[in-house]
């Protein structure tokens, strides 16, 4: 290619990623208040690849959730082919896909993480009633591993770094995927069908069951918190705030009632967001994480 044409390609190029990632900004702005905040406020090197993870899991989330109209099946097959052909061309006109497969060559994310991830998607498509190992296989999949993204991201090629807080990672990750189970309980069986929670009858939601629930969520929480402690601090800040505002909610759905969590949706409204973020930001510079 003539020296003209190869820096014209480049800067073609540069604009359509960027473009790409700008894209995925907007999916993570607009779907989640919560996260965007916890991203606003880690290192900028991070933020870029974060949003390109958020927004990849965004939309395959999309799929089996919200198109009750649409061949769901169809539709992730063709969403899983596409992000396989993506990571082998180094590219994808679809701009979601594109910034994602750029972080994961990067980045050195496994195609282990995004198969079980995709896998965990797939498991939706059907209304599973989940035994234990089915429940651990879908959290794994479909939290844990992009808890690990994430990491991968914040270790930048540091192999023991990421071994290390591996293991908090998954818990976190675990812990913030059962919090939404519990706030979401109403509409994942009103709509879809869903009980996540093994051996749970939704009729017979009872006191005993959602304590034994929250005990588990209670043991991640403990478990993440003190890899968040030993995270890069570039990212610590923004993770921590993920953390506080998780533990809200969490706080929050334990102080209901199981009949009131059957009927309702818990919310964090967007003022009680905003303190969060004033409170974890004067406790991290207090150092009493």
């Amino acid at each position: 290619m003539e020296p003209n044409k190869s820096k014209l390609f480049t800067e073609q190029k540069q604009l359509f990623d960027t473009t790409a990632i700008l894209c995925s900004r907007i999916v993570t702005k607009y779907y989640s208040t919560s996260f965007s905040l916890g991203i606003s406020l880690i290192a900028k090197e991070y933020r870029d690849a974060i949003y390109a993870v958020y927004g990849y899991v965004r939309y395959a989330d999309e799929i089996v959730d919200t198109f009750h109209e649409q061949d769901k099946a169809t539709l992730l097959h063709e969403f899983r082919d596409d992000t396989y052909k993506a990571l082998q061309r180094g590219l994808s006109m679809n701009p979601i896909i594109n910034s994602f497969q750029q972080v994961v060559r990067h980045y050195g994310i496994e195609q282990e993480l995004i198969d079980a991830f995709l896998d965990s998607m797939e498991m939706d498509l059907t209304g599973h009633t989940y035994s234990d190992k089915l429940y651990e296989q879908y959290i794994y999949g479909s939290a844990e591993v992009v808890g690990l993204m994430c990491l991968r991201v914040f270790c930048n090629g540091d192999k023991a770094e990421f071994e290390r807080l591996k293991a908090p990672a998954r818990s976190l990750g675990a812990a913030f995927q059962k919090v939404n189970f519990l706030r979401d309980m109403k509409d994942d069986f009103d709509e879809r069908g869903r009980i996540y929670f093994p051996g749970i009858d939704f009729e017979q939601f009872t006191s005993a069951d959602k304590k034994l629930i929250e005990a588990e969520i209670e043991k991640d929480f403990n478990d993440a918190l003190a890899g968040i402690k030993e995270l890069p601090i570039g990212c610590r800040k923004g993770v921590y705030l993920a953390y506080r505002y998780y533990t809200k909610l969490f706080k929050k759905i334990k102080s209901k009632k199981p009949d009131t969590i059957k009927v309702e949706r818990i919310r964090i409204n967007n003022i009680i967001k905003i303190y969060i973020l004033l409170k974890s930001d004067a406790r991290y510079r207090l150092n009493l994480l």
